[in-house]
């Protein structure tokens, strides 16, 4: 059973570095990230208020693999009250679950407590980031691919928002594992950030 573990701050391009890994190596591919996406997309629908845990526990435990498909979790909107919901103990404790069940059976999972809460002893563990410029410029152009209109500089407020907040949260807060990889996707084009990842996965699995 072959195991990665993907963190790091958001917008860095782990989710895309997931895909080619577990394109790479044959494996299932699970971005956590989604499932906190579609618990505040629950809420939301519901009517609740995803700064309470209650509303965002319940939701929680409803989430299911169809909910992942969702093309609307990836909007800028959802993706702000995931962050809220995603800081509350109890919703992190009902989806733990469903990730580990996933984990079970091989696979590449990306998140933000991946390496160090859900998967700690996943076979390889990388820690992906880049500079806050750099991943507002991205995150900006995914934006308004989808139509939505705001500035590189609200995305940048909000990013570095979302980088407290995921950070300094009590439950699961963002850091790297100890024995995590570190990968700066700053400047590097999406199949030198796979290349990197691949080399040190490939040496790590040719460890006695």
């Amino acid at each position: 059973m072959t195991v990665i573990a993907i963190d790091g701050t958001f917008a860095s391009g782990k989710g895309t570095l997931g895909k080619g890994l577990a394109a790479h190596y044959g494996l299932p591919y699970l971005d956590t990230g989604k499932l906190y996406r579609a618990t505040a997309k629950r809420v939301l629908d519901a009517g609740g208020d995803v700064a309470l845990s209650a509303d965002g526990t319940l939701a929680a435990k409803a989430i299911t693999a169809e909910d992942l498909a969702d093309p609307i979790l990836k909007s800028g909107p959802i993706g702000a009250a995931a962050s809220k919901v995603s800081v509350h103990p109890d919703v992190r404790a009902a989806l733990f679950n469903f990730q580990r069940a996933f984990a079970a059976h091989a696979g590449v999972l990306d998140g933000r407590d991946i390496g160090t809460v859900i998967c700690p002893d996943a076979d390889v563990k990388l820690y992906v980031t880049a500079s806050q410029t750099e991943r507002a410029k991205r995150r900006h152009a995914e934006l308004t691919g989808y139509g939505e209109e705001l500035s590189v500089e609200e995305v940048l407020a909000q990013l570095i928002e979302r980088d407290t907040r995921d950070s300094t949260r009590a439950a699961a807060p963002l850091k790297p594992a100890e024995d995590a990889h570190m990968i700066d996707t700053t400047g590097l084009n999406i199949e030198e950030v796979l290349q990197i990842a691949i080399k040190i996965c490939d040496a790590v699995f040719k460890r006695p």
